[in-house]
């Protein structure tokens, strides 16, 4: 499974850094969007509506047009109002992570709160990632650095985890991850936050601003895939999906993102970065 996993990210990694690098906003906003409307009808599923295609599609659309008009209203204060609502939102998730039960019978009212859930994990998610890509005028670069920081912490967790993991960080949520593995990612995602910053000139204060970042960041990015791991526990599957050989769904690989990019970008841009 390990080399499945590597593997995949071998091949995944180039192809996402040269999706951001490569397009101006305004192509890479729809693709952005293409991508987390895949994660959005998984998504779906995970909230009780498995056999409800209908009502999934009636979602993806109002998403789609969702997206059109946040972009036609790029410029207003909207965009960071919803980063803002973004990083409260995961605030609220560390409180359901800690009752675990909440939301798990397949009633109505809880399939409504799971898919409200989905729109404040995958909207502001969208708004932050295009936020920080169109910024001038490094914002491709600033884009890839907070996916490398949670990539970082992805892999550092993994390995400090395999090696030194004892106590369990959520064992009723996801049994594999200890603190040991928290530990780990800090480190990996703060490195490369201290290189990527000083590749693109921020120094001195600003660096170390950067690098305290990248741990919120970084707990912001467990948060993500501990609530994935919860919704997964609730619908009683292991993946989200079967797209990645070894890496599970779409929604399995942004997890982390979702949750990692309203930090990101929000503590940006109280840095001046």
């Amino acid at each position: 499974m390990l080399l499945q996993r590597t593997l995949t990210a071998l091949l995944l990694a180039p192809l996402a850094i040269l999706l951001i690098l490569w397009p101006p906003t305004t192509v890479f906003a729809p693709l952005v969007a293409l991508a987390f409307l895949a994660a959005l009808w998984e998504w779906t599923r995970l909230s009780g509506l498995k056999h409800d295609t209908g009502v999934r599609g009636g979602l993806l659309a109002a998403a789609a047009v969702l997206f059109a008009l946040l972009w036609w209203a790029r410029d207003s204060a909207l965009w960071p109002v919803l980063i803002g609502v973004g990083v409260l939102w995961w605030g609220v998730v560390c409180v359901w992570l800690n009752h675990f039960a909440f939301g798990a019978a397949p009633t109505r009212e809880n399939r409504l709160l799971k898919l409200g859930a989905g729109a404040l994990v995958i909207v502001p998610a969208w708004v932050a990632a295009m936020s920080i890509h169109r910024d001038q005028p490094h914002g491709h670069w600033w884009t890839v650095l907070a996916l490398a920081i949670v990539w970082a912490a992805d892999i550092g967790a993994y390995f400090s985890g395999r090696l030194f993991g004892k106590r369990k960080l959520a064992p009723t949520i996801s049994p594999g991850k200890t603190w040991a593995g928290v530990y780990g990612a800090f480190i990996a995602g703060a490195l490369v936050a201290g290189v990527g910053g000083w590749l693109l000139h921020v120094r001195d204060g600003s660096l170390v601003g950067l690098i305290l970042l990248s741990m919120v960041t970084v707990v912001a990015s467990i948060v993500g895939d501990l609530l994935e791991s919860l919704m997964k526990r609730h619908a009683a599957v292991k993946d989200s999906g079967n797209l990645f050989p070894g890496h599970g769904g779409l929604l399995d690989r942004l997890d982390s993102v979702f949750a990692a990019l309203p930090v990101f970008a929000a503590g940006k841009l109280l840095l001046g970065l």
